[in-house]
């Protein structure tokens, strides 16, 4: 392993002289220490998100707020943490901020005390504004950090990244519910101690990423892709498609499921919670298990298998009784799941030199599309039934027969 690396990796200590050229060898390794290390700041972060996601029904209460005014407040959080992250990868990229990630925790933090003591509408909606721009900072730059750490193993790095925000985001509605709705609107302050460590890890990362070499070649040099122009634009617009048919599906599940299982099937609130935690640990193992495979098989296989593979089941979904749609949807779970590593790893590869941008605007994009998916869903529940939600939705992963159209990008770099 890496174990001299991983020692001094997060201690900010710098090589000596002698050892310049094995640092640099070092560097090709996997460092699983900043791995974790990422992933841990990423549960962090996406936790916070969560949890003032889960809050809105308090905000409703304490503030005579309508459903409108509810949903202004996730426009804003959702600008500010999906319409920036592109527009701060693209920055980076050119001009490198190895320390920004603790500079942007310092704005979820700024939101979090913020929105504790907020005594009117207004000030919440620039508290969600403050933890938006947290976030289009954290995950742009977080997702080039897992990168410089994969020693080559990208998809492996990304999954790992992206397991941490999965977990986190599980953790939010529940530490609402036992700290937040118990005590109160000031107890979200007890939740900076979270953006406080995540500050100090990720200042501890920003060191290790300031003496990354390819610090100084974003620096020095610019990289050049290797398709024309036309062919990248056409692979990136597959891939935003494949992206919407995809969190416009999780979408389905993650807002509608209990509601559809409690419809069709007659279950109790908890008893169709518990499918929904299964779903969504169904999803954590997908999302580990896609970036090691793509690293291996090749990311469009990945990518076909994840997107148009998990048709089939979803096609079923709809018409099957209790027990097959619990079969059905962890299967549906880890299949889709490990879509977005793929994904976003083949976009990187696509477009050298812009992982930042890259990041962002995937990221930023799935974000904004778990948003509306969820408005527009909500919209044709009310209009039909939640059963006829999900015979439409189920439709969405036969999208994936566009992955014929991208090209070949891994199979020509092994040729070169």
């Amino acid at each position: 392993m890496e174990t001299s690396l991983d020692k001094n990796a997060l201690a900010g200590a710098p090589p000596s002289p002698s050892a310049a050229a094995p640092a640099v060898a070092k560097v090709q390794r996997t460092v699983y220490s900043v791995l974790g290390a990422i992933s841990f700041s990423h549960l962090l972060n996406d936790m916070i998100q969560s949890l003032i996601l889960a809050i809105y029904p308090m905000f409703k209460e304490n503030f005579s707020l309508s459903f409108g005014q509810i949903g202004l407040i996730t426009l804003t959080y959702q600008i500010t943490a999906s319409l920036l992250q592109p527009l701060v990868g693209s920055y980076t990229d050119k001009h490198p901020k190895p320390y920004s990630l603790p500079v942007g925790m310092g704005f979820t933090l700024a939101g979090l005390l913020l929105m504790s003591v907020a005594s009117s509408f207004g000030v919440l909606l620039i508290a969600a504004a403050l933890v938006g721009c947290g976030s289009s900072v954290f995950h742009p730059e977080s997702s080039r950090v897992a990168r410089m750490a994969s020693g080559g193993r990208h998809g492996l790095a990304q999954s790992l990244f992206q397991v941490g925000g999965n977990a986190g985001s599980s953790l939010g509605p529940l530490l609402a519910a036992l700290i937040v709705y118990p005590h109160g609107q000031g107890s979200i302050a007890w939740f900076s101690a979270a953006a406080l460590v995540a500050i100090v890890v990720l200042t501890q990362i920003g060191r290790w990423y300031k003496r990354h070499p390819s610090v100084k070649k974003a620096r020095g040099q610019a990289t050049h892709a290797t398709l024309p122009r036309n062919k990248i634009v056409m692979a990136m617009s597959v891939l935003v498609l494949l992206v919407f048919s995809k969190y416009f599906y999780l979408a389905s599940i993650n807002s509608y499921f209990t509601f559809y299982l409690i419809d069709r099937f007659h279950l109790s609130v908890q008893a169709a919670q518990i499918h929904l935690f299964v779903f969504l640990a169904a999803v954590a193992a997908g999302t580990v298990i896609g970036g090691p495979i793509g690293d291996k098989i090749g990311r469009k296989y990945v990518i076909w298998v994840s997107i148009l593979g998990v048709a089939p089941f979803t096609l079923l979904l709809p018409y099957a009784n209790l027990f097959w749609t619990g079969v059905l949807t962890v299967v549906i779970g880890v299949v889709l799941a490990s879509a977005f590593s793929a994904i976003l790893v083949y976009a990187q590869e696509l477009i050298p030199g812009k992982v930042g941008m890259v990041a962002g605007l995937f990221f930023g994009f799935a974000f904004g599309l778990g948003g509306v998916g969820a408005a527009v869903l909500g919209q044709l529940a009310d209009a039909t039934s939640i059963a006829f939600v999900y015979k439409v939705c189920s439709f969405l992963p036969l999208i994936g027969v566009l992955t014929v159209l991208l090209p070949d990008i891994e199979g020509k770099r092994a040729k070169a």
